[in-house]
Order: C-alpha cells, then structure tokens, then sequence
C-alpha cells in the first residue's frame, strides 16, 4: 500500500526554472527499505518495476546510494532500482559526504534509507528553491505507524521545528550546493551530523518546513520504547545544544 501522502494541486510546477535535484541515501543493510525509499524519490509507484517505473522519474532526479559495507542485498537492490550505488566505510556523516561529492545536483536532499518522500516531492523543493532567500530545508515528520504515541511524537517534532527550526535527519533534510559548500559540506562528525548541518546553513539564509509529509520507518521507536526512545532524543539534543563531547553522547546514547 502506498503510505506517501500526496501534495495534491501543490506538486503543479510553477517555479521559474527546473532545479537538478540529487538524492543522496546512506545505508547499511536496508535491503527490507531500501527499494521503497528510491522508488519514493524517483516519484515512481511503490513494488513496480521494469519500464512502467523508469518512465515515472522526473529527468532532474538523481538517487545515489551510498553503501557502507552491507552484508545483506542492499547494493544489488539499490542498483536494480535505478539507484547509483557507490561504496565506502561505514558512518553516517563519512557515508553523506561521499554521496554528496559524487552528486551532480543544484540541490542536494538527504534521504533514510527508511523513510518514504511524499509524492510529488521534487516540484515542491523545486518550487521552494525558486526563492533565492531559501537555502534548504525539512519536510514534516510522519512514522509508518499510526497511533496515539507515535502521533505525540510527531507533535513534539512539530513543535521543536516551529520553536527551534531544528528538524531532524529523519525529515529528508535538502539543501543548495552553494549553500553546501559555504559551510564546507557534511560536518565530519560521529553522529548528530543533522542537527550540525541545520545549524550552520541557517547562517546562510532561510530553511524553509514542508508542510508534507516524509514518511519514516518507527521501528527504532518500537524497539527501544517510543516514549524513551523520544525522551533519548530528546537529552542527547539537549546535551548537543550544551556542546556536550560527541563521543559522550554516542557511548550514553548507545550508538
């Protein structure tokens, strides 16, 4: 079942000019996700394959996987779906960097590999970019799993983006090139690199927030317990916030 929600009339294109987008998904043995989130960001339709699925890309999307060693089909599925696959060593911020220096985009999104664009995606960001006053910005927050705790989560992420204007990596984070490399790309950190980013383009201009939604896996949230899981979250940005030692936050965190 196709869980995206749909921008309906807002995905009509009616920016000025076309932006070149590329999509880049670090991933470590995400064979289970790993079709769905570039079929996502390809625009096609979910579990379709074969020719009826290449001729739903928009011709300014590039999707790059960037594998960091799986042990699982992820690569050869990646592949299969139309994905550029390259390799590198493991760690999230190692592996987006990569991905970002093979890209080729005017924008750069950084995409889960468990987490599904909303259809119609690229027009939108397209259609954000046209403003020259925006540098990047997030789409909404939505888990797969709908109930009363998970929707409480999304209110607190919500709320943190509105007050803070501090969405997380699991928003399908996009932004400029020349905004990128201002800040001299990907912060080379061992984990948190989302909020680091958000941080410094900020300095650059203006992140704007999707009210569409990115569609994220809450498997993470069952395993440790949502509602620890969230107050997890919560401290390690709090500790963030108060320049906390990376590796304090990685070992308290379990990561």
């Amino acid at each position: 079942m196709d869980r995206r929600a749909g921008l309906g009339a807002q995905s009509a294109p009616c920016y000025r000019r076309s932006v070149k987008l590329s999509v880049v998904v670090p991933a470590l043995n995400e064979a289970e996700h790993i079709e769905n989130a570039i079929r996502g960001a390809f625009d096609a339709p979910l579990h379709s394959a074969g020719p009826a699925a290449q001729s739903a890309r928009p011709v300014d999307v590039e999707v790059i996987v960037v594998d960091g060693g799986s042990s699982d089909a992820t690569a050869a599925l990646a592949s299969a779906a139309g994905a550029r696959v390259i390799p590198c060593e493991r760690g999230r911020a190692r592996q987006l960097r990569a991905g970002v220096r093979a890209s080729t985009g005017d924008a750069v999104l950084l995409l889960h590999a468990d987490t599904q664009l909303p259809r119609g995606w690229a027009s939108a960001v397209s259609r954000t970019l046209s403003d020259e006053l925006v540098v990047g910005g997030a789409f909404r927050l939505r888990f797969d799993e709908r109930s009363a705790v998970f929707r409480f989560i999304e209110f607190g992420a919500w709320l943190r983006v509105r007050l803070f204007r501090l969405p997380y990596g699991d928003q399908a984070l996009f932004v400029r090139r020349r905004a990128l490399e201002a800040i001299g790309g990907i912060p080379d950190v061992p984990l948190m690199e989302d909020l680091d980013l958000v941080q410094r383009i900020k300095r650059e201009g203006r992140l704007a927030l999707l009210a569409a939604p990115a569609v994220t896996s809450a498997r993470r949230y069952r395993a440790g317990g949502p509602l620890r899981t969230m107050l997890r979250n919560w401290l390690a940005t709090a500790a963030w916030t108060l320049r906390v030692d990376r590796r304090r936050i990685a070992h308290w965190a379990g990561r």
